[in-house]
């Protein structure tokens, strides 16, 4: 079953080409690919008419939050996709997620018609929804390389290449393509 509650640090930054290689060189012989290895990740992040979101995420606040629904490769009608609820206070990032087929999720969230089963994060979830009346406005997508260190299993290390975007065809299935960032 899949994870529905994180709580963890992130630390991101930016590498070039050359930064990105001489870093996964050193760090070769601690790393270990996780279970999912290479894969691609696609987001439809929904904000609000005038991305109150992402607006107040960009003065870095202490606390902000995002809504998004999320796919590992490109889902089908049936296949699990995540719709997740993402916080951030003091540095902390505090992540809810509810797995949906996708077109349970597309029926949610295009049409207001209610999961089948309702959960305590599908509550929260739908209560956020409504509040800021989220709308679909931008997919990313990006190929990713997962790594944990054995001594260290939950310290993760991924490498995020690829990232593009679109802002049209905000569906999933739709395909992962875009312009590249």
């Amino acid at each position: 079953m899949a994870q529905v509650v994180f709580e963890r640090n992130e630390l991101k930054y930016v590498l070039d080409g050359d930064t990105c290689a001489a870093l996964s060189a050193a760090l070769q012989s601690r790393l270990i690919p996780d279970r999912y290895g290479q894969y691609t990740i696609s987001s439809i992040y929904f904000d609000t008419k005038d991305y109150q979101l992402i607006r107040t995420s960009l003065e870095k606040p202490v606390y902000k939050e995002k809504f998004r629904l999320r796919s590992y490769g490109v889902p089908g009608p049936e296949d699990s996709v995540f719709l997740e609820l993402k916080k951030k206070y003091r540095g902390v990032i505090y992540k809810r997620r509810a797995v949906l087929s996708l077109a349970e999720a597309d029926q949610y969230l295009l049409h207001g018609k209610q999961p089948a089963e309702q959960t305590q994060i599908l509550r929260e979830i739908d209560w956020t929804v409504r509040r800021y009346s989220l709308q679909p406005k931008v997919l990313l997508a990006y190929d990713r390389k997962a790594f944990y260190v054995e001594a260290q299993p939950d310290l993760r290390v991924t490498f995020d290449h690829d990232i593009r975007w679109r802002r049209t065809a905000l569906d999933l299935s739709a395909g992962d393509q875009g312009q590249l960032l």
